[in-house]
């Protein structure tokens, strides 16, 4: 099946400032996404749809293709990704004059990830039972438990009501946390509808000392903390 992976990476960010190309461990950000791509052989090409020149630059040296500069309007702090993935797919499309069989969003702010965990994300979409794969991991905290919304009064209350039946965490459904390991899904759904849950989602269970997120300089530290930890072994 005929496989593109693209990593999405826009100037602006407020977490961590200039995010995606931050030095992770002597590398570029972005860079750590891009060559564990390169090494996914199940990927036919790699792409970096971005708003930055400097971006587009690091990621052409890193090995990726950076086709066009993505849209200012495409590239605020209120632009839904998903309208970055569909302006991708389509510029795909008009460029090959068809569309690949198997899309991959590979954000850049997972650098504990494996190939390993993109591989398994890809072999469950090619079972063909669902339109989106999703990394997902389990979760600290538990809506049906400990889990707290605040309402008036500065009151709080369980996020999920269920008659407040759970007397241990043990007996809840277990939940997990999306991860931004990896998602892949099919570009003629992507084209036709507004999110990832308009269609059937199937998860790949990532451990959670490759699943952390990179949204904080706090998330940072511990993902460098926990990278240096890993090869020091």
């Amino acid at each position: 099946m005929s496989t593109v992976a693209c990593i999405f990476a826009r100037a602006g960010s407020k977490g961590v400032p200039n995010k995606n190309i931050q030095t992770f461990n002597g590398k570029p950000l972005i860079t750590w996404a891009i060559e564990l791509a390169l090494q996914v052989k199940q990927i036919n090409e790699v792409f970096v749809s971005t708003d930055s020149e400097e971006i587009a630059e690091i990621a052409r040296m890193a090995g990726a293709t950076t086709p066009f500069i993505r849209p200012s309007d495409l590239a605020t702090d209120t632009s839904p990704e998903w309208h970055s993935w569909q302006h991708f797919i389509k510029f795909l499309a008009d460029k090959d004059g068809r569309l690949p069989e198997v899309f991959l969003s590979l954000p850049a702010t997972s650098p504990l990830r494996s190939t390993i965990d993109v591989e398994n994300c890809l072999n469950e979409f090619k079972k063909g039972r669902a339109d989106f794969v999703v990394g997902i991991t389990p979760s600290e905290r538990n809506p049906y438990f400990n889990m707290v919304k605040k309402g008036e009064d500065n009151q709080v209350d369980l996020v999920v009501q269920q008659g407040n039946k759970y007397s241990r965490r043990q007996d809840t459904p277990e939940v997990f946390d999306l991860t931004t390991v990896c998602y892949v899904g099919k570009p003629s759904i992507i084209l036709t509808k507004n999110s990832i849950f308009e269609g059937k989602v199937a998860g790949v269970e990532i451990p959670k000392e490759r699943a952390i997120d990179i949204d904080t300089e706090l998330d940072f530290q511990i993902a460098e903390f926990l990278f240096k930890s890993k090869t020091n072994q």
